[in-house]
């Protein structure tokens, strides 16, 4: 899998360990070093997290000896061999629950084989959903409804029926790959994947209620599926080593080297530019994104591939030596959280991976969107429409990870005046004053009696058979949960949930029963 969806789940085990429970994290040979700082740390605090390694068959699908991670494949070919050996590693599974036992199984949606497999032991599959509740609804009415193929040509606009707001999109911002009747390996991949959410226990969601809630009853309600939010799970990293360990990989270049850069900047006027482990830029755009941001004189930090180094076609002649002092060039990785939290940094021009949303949010950073691929389209629609915390640099068409275009689809105007709005003036305060708004409801959201807290316990009592809840905060939250659980009950999820949210809001300072008190004592 890709590090977006490898490493949230490093943070579920350890959120799965700091409430008590055993969690083991099943992984290959070539992503075991890049986790084993994470979870030693975790077990220094006292917490049960191990980690259990298989082998991966990238030789028996034709792929090289350590091809195991989704960002060496190249082609299309490789990519369908890559997903074609994951089901290879179930009969490794098989014998891991043999041998462990465990009382549940949290896989990716992307296994779709494990809920078959979890259930020959008796034990319920979790499945983990990389994006948050906003996208996998918008996605799965795009895929059962079909509403795209209703317009006659790609660039026509149409509106996603049956959600809670009006978004509208085109037929060029969907996956092709989703198709009812597409006929690729991958494309059979996301549908067995989606057959088995309907058979699996539930769901495991890295987003927190406020961020989308609507969207969050709506999936349960209207899809009448048993789901939990438990995120934002990155925010369980509270020390600093934490935050550059948990990334999955070493940064490319010295953290302290590139804070101490940023410690010279003033409050908000670095912008960060970052487009993920998987996106693939052609030459001619990386060099508009280069030119945008001279022409504009933007401070900028900027992440690019590694291989990077080996040429410099993509950038303007002379482009370092004069922006030496304005602007830094990272090849390869990055600390990303700890340059989002940097007080000088004022913006993010992201692909809008859901993880990245989620850090940008965490950051009180206003985000570029500049969606490329996967489910990112309907992730610029909540940065942009919903939450009203970035704005859309103008990319319009969905593309697979390893095509690369050959020109620039983004020109450098495009990109001076997103750099502009989101870094300067009152709409960009605005943007930032909502963003702060959301990154305090992330915080209290994951603390004892947060809504994300509060979640994760409900789950975890659940699995442990329905023992007694305690009488603790946030205890009404997870006896609701309990009782959403049942079919009969699903029309009451979204009332119930909101009684639990409304009574513990209450009794804090401001609620109408802490001033009730105050007025009683006074």
């Amino acid at each position: 899998m890709a590090q977006g969806h490898i490493i949230p789940l490093i943070d579920i085990a350890k959120l799965f360990a700091s409430h008590g429970v055993k969690a083991t994290l099943i992984t290959t040979a070539l992503n075991a070093p890049l986790f084993s700082k994470a979870i030693q740390s975790s077990k220094n605090l006292g917490f049960e997290n191990e980690i259990l390694v298989i082998q991966f068959p990238a030789i028996e699908v034709g792929l090289p000896q350590g091809f195991e991670i989704t960002s060496m494949a190249t082609t299309h070919e490789m990519r369908e061999k890559f997903f074609k050996a994951t089901f290879l590693l179930e009969p490794q599974i098989e014998q891991i629950l043999d041998q462990h036992r465990p009382h549940c199984l949290v896989a990716d949606s992307l296994f779709p084989w494990a809920t078959d497999v979890a259930a020959k032991f008796g034990i319920p599959r979790l499945i983990f959903h990389g994006p948050g509740f906003f996208p996998l609804c918008a996605a799965t009415i795009v895929i059962l409804q079909e509403p795209q193929k209703k317009v006659s040509s790609d660039s026509d606009v149409f509106t996603i029926p049956n959600l809670p707001v009006e978004i509208k999109m085109t037929r060029n911002q969907v996956p092709t790959m989703l198709e009812k009747n597409a006929d690729t390996i991958l494309s059979k991949l996301f549908k067995e994947s989606r057959e088995c959410e309907e058979r699996s226990y539930g769901i495991i969601v890295n987003t927190f209620y406020e961020l989308e809630p609507a969207f969050a009853d709506h999936y349960r309600r209207v899809f009448g599926r048993k789901a939990w939010h438990i995120g934002p799970v990155s925010l369980c990293n509270k020390a600093v080593g934490n935050k550059t360990e948990i990334r999955g990989m070493e940064a490319s270049f010295d953290e302290h080297e590139c804070l101490n850069w940023l410690n010279t900047k003033k409050i908000n006027t670095v912008v960060y530019i970052r487009f993920g482990s998987l996106t693939n830029f052609s030459d001619p755009q990386l060099l508009e994104i280069a030119l945008g941001l001279e022409a504009y004189g933007q401070e900028f930090i900027w992440v690019v591939k590694e291989e990077k180094k080996e040429k410099e076609e993509w950038l303007p002649e002379g482009f370092e030596q004069r922006m030496e002092g304005k602007g830094l060039i990272i090849r390869g990785c990055a600390p990303q959280v700890l340059i989002l939290e940097h007080q000088a940094i004022g913006g993010f021009v992201t692909h809008c991976g859901w993880n990245s949303i989620l850090e940008g949010v965490s950051s009180v950073v206003p985000m570029i969107t500049w969606p490329v691929s996967a489910e990112q389209f309907y992730n610029e629609k909540l940065v942009t429409e919903i939450l009203r915390i970035g704005v859309a640099v103008g990319s319009e068409k969905w593309a697979s990870l390893v095509d690369v275009k050959k020109e620039a689809s983004v020109e450098r105007d495009a990109i001076e005046k997103a750099v502009a709005q989101v870094m300067v003036g009152d709409e960009a305060e605005e943007m930032r004053s909502r963003a702060r708004g959301l990154r305090e409801l992330a915080r209290r959201d994951i603390e004892k009696g947060g809504s994300s807290y509060s979640d994760l316990n409900a789950l975890i009592e659940e699995l442990r058979g329905g023992e007694e809840s305690q009488c603790e905060e946030g205890s009404l939250e997870k006896i609701v949960t309990q009782v959403m659980v049942r079919d009969e009950e699903k029309e009451m999820r979204s009332r119930a949930r909101a009684l639990g949210e409304m009574a513990r809001r209450a009794v804090e300072e401001g609620g109408s029963s802490f001033s009730d008190l105050l007025l009683l004592k006074s």
